[in-house]
Formats: structure tokens, sequence, C-alpha cells
């Protein structure tokens, strides 16, 4: 049985597109961290836990490009460069720090929901768990 709706509509693709940029994890920290006012690049590296030098130089180049951080070279030797959310950016920061509450309000909630579904998974034998999955996939064909 075919989907009925195979393809995507402009607004579908314009929102995966931000919402990639926006959704990832180190966008999120580094626009959190950059809420707080300017950074350097290595004080911003140091405030975001385990992100690499690349990593952190390619989350600000897409965040730039997306309008959200500026880059401010100062021409002093060594140069400095800073960088700090746009008026944009900081009009993201209000649904990512409402998110970022909502988590942590709720991470004890979570990981009580996934110990309880994973205990279930482990007590079911192989082949309910395979008929279960099956008949979740049927139901999914029948409703598209």
């Amino acid at each position: 049985m075919k989907p009925r709706h195979t393809h995507l509509t402009s607004e579908c693709i314009a929102v995966s597109d931000v919402l990639a940029r926006v959704g990832d994890k180190w966008s999120v920290l580094v626009v959190t961290r950059l809420g707080g006012g300017p950074m350097r690049f290595n004080e911003l590296r140091r405030s975001v836990s385990g992100i690499s030098q690349r990593m952190l130089t390619l989350t600000l180049r897409g965040l730039e490009r997306d309008g959200l951080v500026t880059r401010t070279v100062f021409p002093t030797i060594p140069p400095r460069v800073d960088y700090e959310l746009t008026a944009l950016g900081r009009d993201l920061l209000k649904p990512v720090s409402a998110l970022g509450e909502w988590a942590i309000h709720n991470q004890s909630k979570i990981a009580r929901a996934r110990e309880q579904f994973d205990g279930m998974a482990k007590k079911a034998p192989a082949s309910e768990r395979l008929h279960a999955r099956l008949n979740g996939l049927v139901q999914a064909v029948r409703r598209n």
C-alpha cells in the first residue's frame, strides 16, 4: 500500500531545514551560552562541554550563515574574535530555554518511562516482541 502524501510541501521543507539547524545539540548549547553575551571562541569552547574545536567552528559557521550569530573580528595582535547572538538568535533563545527547562523538569519522568518500557521489552519473549513490532507496522500502513 502506497502512502497518500509522498511529497513535502514547501512549508514542511522550510520547517525541517530550520529545525535541522536549531535542533541539533551543539547549536542549542552554543545559543544558550551566547545568551549571556558575547564570547570569544576559546571561552565558548571551554563552556560547551565535550565539543571539539572543529565541531564548534562548524556550528558557529552554520549559526552565522542562518543569521543567528554574528562574528566580529577586532584588529589587535593577535586578532580577537567575538561571537554574539543577533536579534534573531536572541529570539530563538526563548523557545530553546523553555525546552531546556522542560527537559530538566521532566527528566526523572522520562527516565522512569524508559526504565518501564525497557523492563517490559526484556520480559516479553522474542516472538512476542516481533509480533508486536509487525502489528505496529501493519497498523501504521493501514493509517496511511
